[in-house]
């Protein structure tokens, strides 16, 4: 959120980024007040976070009365213009990209700071120089520390494709909803869509995401027990972010250093140039855009849904049911929705009795 430059800072000699999240302008002064404390917000946050794979925060500054944070300058890619180039990259690739923004998150939990607002424009790997290949979590703007107090009840902020069902009912968000975004993005940059599908319709996506139903994966591999923990509906159940950084990391080493593959640059596993370090401007499709789905958006209304989660199926349970695989390529239209055969073999079965019955009374009159 908000415009970034790079700029130089000549005290001590190096780039910075320089990030205004909103211009001031125009504003009256209650709302100007409001950008300024989250822009300070967002600077306190960052500045608390000192791991490798977060985007360093050096300053806050209140130029002209303009609020502005100085970062880290990391050039990059995010995994979202990464998708633009290559419809998808492979698991393992995506398991060890996951396991280190894993790592950079448990060390924000443990400072009591929670994301919020984790997807793919979010994460960023490095496109060239000695820093090729090492991935980094960006963009705290809308994280908040738990000592914050929400002033917003049954307002939500976010990105409806990656969040949490709990979050997209109203609940605050935690630690354990980071963990579902995180496994929402990695799903999306594996399967080419988010795991509830697309809607341009932000309200229709949400009540979606509230029911916790999610698309099958059908792309992910070694990953998919992995990726099914972290997009369990019920949050008691979901792993914590340590143990989904573990899991992730056992999943690209196939069982190796953990600690190894976590400091590691990210590279192509078939030993080809990633399509995140491709030099070209040209999309893999040019519809791409329109099917990665990735605003942040505010002031979206609670959905009411009275099911409660923990009555939901979980994924790993329903993913080891018979499977109902389309005989055509995957895509939003023909893909598996996990969900419960049971009930709709009985509808079927009772929709059968009736008919041969209704058959039966209409040949006896007839008779």
């Amino acid at each position: 959120m908000g415009a970034v430059w790079l700029a130089r800072d000549t005290l001590l000699s190096r780039d910075v980024a320089v990030k205004q999240v909103t211009s001031t302008e125009g504003l009256d002064t209650e709302t100007a007040e409001e950008v300024r404390e989250r822009t300070l917000r967002e600077g306190r946050n960052a500045a608390k976070l000192t791991h490798p794979h977060s985007i360093a925060m050096y300053d806050v500054a209140i130029e002209s009365g303009e609020p502005w944070l100085v970062m880290e300058y990391f050039p990059a890619r995010s995994l979202a213009q990464a998708m633009n180039l290559a419809d998808t990259l492979p698991p393992l690739e995506v398991a060890q990209i996951g396991a280190q923004i894993a790592a950079a998150l448990t060390e924000a939990h443990a400072a009591g700071i929670v994301h919020r607002d984790i997807k793919p424009g979010n994460i960023l790997i490095a496109d060239r120089g000695k820093s090729l290949g090492t991935v980094k979590i960006s963009d705290f703007g809308i994280a908040r520390a738990k000592s914050d107090v929400s002033t917003q009840d049954e307002v939500i902020t976010g990105t409806p494709a990656y969040f949490a069902p709990e979050v997209a009912r109203g609940d605050d968000p935690t630690e354990a909803s980071d963990v579902f975004s995180l496994g929402s993005t990695l799903y999306t940059v594996i399967e080419g869509q988010p795991p509830f599908g697309i809607d341009s319709d932000a309200i229709a996506l949400l009540h979606r995401v509230a029911k916790a139903e999610i698309y099958r994966p059908t792309k992910s591999g070694p990953l998919t027990d992995v990726l099914l923990q972290l997009l369990e509906p019920d949050p008691t159940r979901r792993p914590t972010m340590a143990q989904a950084r573990d899991a992730l990391a056992a999943a690209a080493t196939g069982g190796g250093t953990i600690e190894q593959l976590i400091d590691a640059p990210v590279y192509s596993s078939e030993g080809a140039v990633p399509a995140w370090a491709h030099r070209t401007t040209q999309l893999a499709d040019p519809h791409r855009r329109n099917r990665l789905t990735g605003s942040t958006i505010t002031g979206l209304p609670a959905v009411q849904q009275n099911t409660p989660l923990r009555n939901v199926p979980s994924p790993m349970d329903m993913f080891s049911w018979p499977p109902r695989i389309p005989t055509g390529p995957a895509d939003a239209s023909t893909r598996d929705k996990v969900v419960a055969w049971a009930p709709l073999a009985m509808t079927g079965m009772v929709a059968v009795i009736i008919l041969a019955a209704l058959i039966v009374v209409i040949l006896v009159f007839t008779a």
